[in-house]
């Protein structure tokens, strides 16, 4: 048996700013940092899994891209915004175009985290009751 902490939680289905949040992070963890590579220390995802397989891979990664510019609509993000989170999709879906050698480029650019970064400075600010603190926990004595 699975001890409760050790399950894998899927975020909820809700509306609310703090569920997207946790939506778009557990896709962003999935497409760009599912595993790290030995050696190099490098987390790669999903994504540059998917570029392996020619044609097909770059649709679904696309596809999978997608998913967060259409959370962003939802959030009420201006035009512009989602229009910078499209062209970093679709930049990183001709990129992988390249059977095999475009593996490469989306595992430099990563297109999922920088509109995570989009998704979470509008959330910040226009959600603020959502937003999240980064920073190290620090033994006080």
């Amino acid at each position: 048996m699975i001890p409760p902490d050790d399950r894998f939680a899927l975020p909820s289905l809700a509306t609310d700013p703090a569920s997207v949040r946790r939506r778009v992070e557990a896709m962003e963890k999935i497409l760009e940092r599912m595993f790290v590579i030995p050696g190099i220390n490098r987390p790669i995802g999903l994504d540059v899994i998917l570029d392996l397989v020619p044609g097909v891979g770059d649709i679904a990664g696309a596809a999978l891209g997608s998913y967060m510019v259409w959370e962003a609509r939802n959030l009420g993000m201006s035009k512009w915004q989602m229009s910078r989170m499209a062209g970093n999709v679709g930049l990183d879906f001709l990129l992988g175009l390249i059977p095999f050698v475009g593996a490469i480029p989306d595992f430099l650019f990563r297109s999922n985290t920088r509109n995570l970064r989009m998704i979470k400075r509008h959330l910040d600010r226009h959600h603020a009751a959502g937003s999240t603190v980064a920073g190290e926990v620090t033994n006080r004595p």
